[in-house]
């Protein structure tokens, strides 16, 4: 849940920080965050160390951390809309410049976040991009796949065809093809990515051994085309 911190130009508001910040090195945690800088922007001028021992001593850390990005000489700025008691228009201290920056100064002191988030977008592109490469390459099979008898079951025969599942293979149209003697052959088309399907392996590790066998005597190639 967020913290929130309200007039933190008043003594209740710098005294709630102050409160907050006993036994704490920045706002959340303990390394500098942009919830530090959003929180040392609103406060206007350095705290009181006497007051406010735990707010001066996190302001001043906050500052040693920020000006070395900001080398420039302050002149002291406010924010217009921001109600103020009258001591409190005196121009800050120079390390305070950073306060007065928008918010695209913010994002720029944390660039190794920005990195890392770009880094991780580029290895999802080139993720992707693999992935692409990989199917692109595809073939379409025509494939005779013979019986051992007129007595083979063809149904079953096409059947234990279709039950070899692999990625980047797919099966499409199929038909019974006469052969002689009451024998039928099944000619069957499939559609495989190349670098994943090797024909010969579907053939010799797949669809010629138990428990296919039974069924299937042989295959051949009939035609190959790249698509």
């Amino acid at each position: 849940m967020a913290v929130i911190f309200s007039d933190l130009y008043t003594e209740s508001g710098l005294k709630a920080l102050d409160q907050f910040l006993s036994g704490k090195s920045y706002i959340s945690g303990s390394q500098l965050t942009k919830d530090d800088v959003k929180v040392y922007a609103a406060v206007l001028v350095k705290p009181s160390g006497d007051l406010y021992p735990n707010a001066s001593k996190w302001y001043e850390a906050v500052s040693a951390k920020l000006a070395p990005s900001f080398p420039g000489k302050a002149v002291g700025v406010r924010i217009g809309g921001q109600a103020a008691p009258a001591e409190a228009a005196a121009p800050a201290s120079e390390a305070k410049a950073p306060a007065a920056d928008d918010d695209d100064d913010d994002l720029d002191l944390f660039g190794d976040e920005t990195e890392e988030e770009k880094k991780a977008a580029e290895q999802r592109e080139a993720a992707k991009a693999s992935n692409k490469k990989k199917e692109s390459g595809k073939s379409s099979v025509l494939m005779d796949v013979k019986p051992w008898d007129d007595e083979t079951d063809m149904k079953k025969l096409e059947e234990a065809v279709r039950s070899v599942e692999m990625p980047g293979l797919l099966w499409g149209a199929s038909k019974l093809v006469a052969v002689g003697y009451g024998i039928k052959k099944l000619q069957i088309m499939l559609t495989i990515v190349d670098d994943l399907v090797s024909v010969d392996t579907l053939i010799e590790e797949y669809l010629t051994v138990e428990p296919r066998n039974e069924y299937i005597q042989s295959c051949d190639i009939v035609a190959f085309n790249k698509i």
